[in-house]
């Protein structure tokens, strides 16, 4: 491999799937998929861990796949986070410039992004990115980059994503005891839009919606900034659930029936078939019309479409979504969810898939399941985290607890350079 190619792993944690993502970027920009593994998880619910082992060994067996597949030996990756803990706020910071020339340098920025950090979190809450909105210059406003600029006085407002201490934690130990290292935490709506928003779609003022197995995830976009993030407990599990319970079928079929027949909007099915499901131990096979299905899918997508239409109002830019909603993630493959937003949200819709890759495994992650994924390898090649990360095992393989906790703290201090 040439020595100026960057390589970076994307690893999604989901709560019904552990993706991982080899890529590297060359001197164009161009990002090429080298390898994707793809393992069942049961390690977690609702986006969160809750059993270490079985995630270890998703983690393991998905990330060998992604080994093979690109003959690359993986070292860190670059991990999502989800999870109804997740909370963003906005805050605002204020510093003097004090060198001789009063030119505005990356350092003033820094530290003023540091000001705007002195919020009172519980301590069980921790900052995960820090992205600015705007910032202000001696009272002049609509500034997105001041570096270089005059000025005495500078303001800023920003966007503060916070999640659980112990969620961020548990993911650390998962990714360490399978034998790599944390190279960064991202969060998981913001790693989706990378790979699935093009910059017109940001400019113009969008809806992310990642519907995934455990949560849905959304982000808001406008002037090309991240407005507003929420993560949702109510995902594609809880339909599964909804099926099995008001069909009486098993977990794996009514999984089955969700992604074969399901679809989101039952007064758009041109003919209703009879779809027959194997009795449990030697009862009688079921018969399902698909129109029943498809109301029990409807009632859940609707919810989740709902809630997306309150957390866009919270976030004050209902009215400046010109390019509307963009739906990803799993459930985004059950068919007419479209139409459904469309009713919903009065939103024009369409499903996103990854974009901007330009070569290796283009057609393997050419699906909305892989948003995450590879967003997160972008956000990290784009981001510039790498020095060729994946290249040779370190010896810190297999740390102990306090060290990867330090490890923690020492990442946080340095997440804020975010943006």
């Amino acid at each position: 491999m040439e020595e100026h190619e960057n390589i970076m792993v994307g690893l999604d944690i989901g709560t019904t799937k552990i993706c991982a993502i080899v890529a590297s970027i060359d001197e164009q920009e161009r990002i090429n998929i080298l390898g994707v593994g793809k393992a069942q998880s049961d390690g977690l619910n609702r986006g969160v861990v809750v059993n270490i082992d079985k995630t270890v060994n998703a983690i393991k067996d998905a990330i060998a796949q992604a080994e093979l597949a690109s003959g690359i030996q993986v070292n860190s990756v670059n991990v999502g986070i989800a999870g109804d803990h997740i909370r963003s706020m906005r805050s605002k910071g204020v510093i003097t410039i004090n060198n001789k020339d009063n030119e505005i340098t990356t350092k003033d920025v820094e530290r003023l992004l540091e000001d705007c950090q002195r919020i009172m979190l519980p301590t069980d809450q921790q900052i995960l990115h820090v992205i600015p909105q705007e910032f202000v210059v001696d009272g002049q406003d609509g500034i997105s980059d001041p570096v270089g600029m005059s000025g005495m006085r500078m303001e800023a407002e920003v966007h503060i994503i916070t999640g659980l201490v112990s969620a961020a934690k548990n993911i650390y130990r998962c990714v360490e005891r399978a034998g790599y290292q944390v190279a960064d935490i991202i969060l998981e709506p913001l790693a989706s839009s990378y790979s699935v928003l093009d910059e017109e779609e940001k400019e113009a003022g969008v809806v992310l919606v990642d519907i995934g197995g455990g949560t849905t995830d959304m982000a808001i976009f406008q002037d090309n900034t991240i407005r507003h993030t929420a993560v949702i407990a109510i995902a594609g599990q809880k339909v599964t659930d909804d099926i099995r319970l008001g069909l009486s079928v098993l977990d794996d079929q009514a999984e089955t029936l969700k992604r074969k027949h399901g679809e989101s909007y039952a007064d758009m099915i041109e003919e209703d078939e009879v779809i027959t499901v194997p009795g449990i131990a030697g009862r009688p096979p079921k018969e399902i019309t698909k129109s029943i299905l498809a109301k029990i899918v409807q009632a859940r997508m609707e919810e989740i479409l709902e809630i997306v239409g309150i957390e866009i109002k919270r976030s004050g830019y209902a009215d400046s979504m010109s390019a509307g909603v963009v739906i990803t993630g799993g459930g985004s493959l059950i068919k007419n969810i479209c139409p459904l937003a469309n009713e919903i949200l009065g939103l024009d819709a369409k499903v996103g898939i990854p974009l901007g890759i330009t070569g290796g495994l283009k057609e393997e992650v050419n699906s909305p399941i892989y948003a995450t994924g590879v967003g997160l390898v972008m956000h990290a090649l784009r981001s510039g985290t790498a020095n060729n990360q994946t290249m040779m095992p370190s010896s810190s393989k297999g740390t102990n607890v306090e060290q990867v906790m330090q490890k923690i703290t020492d990442r946080m201090k340095s997440w804020f350079k975010e943006l």
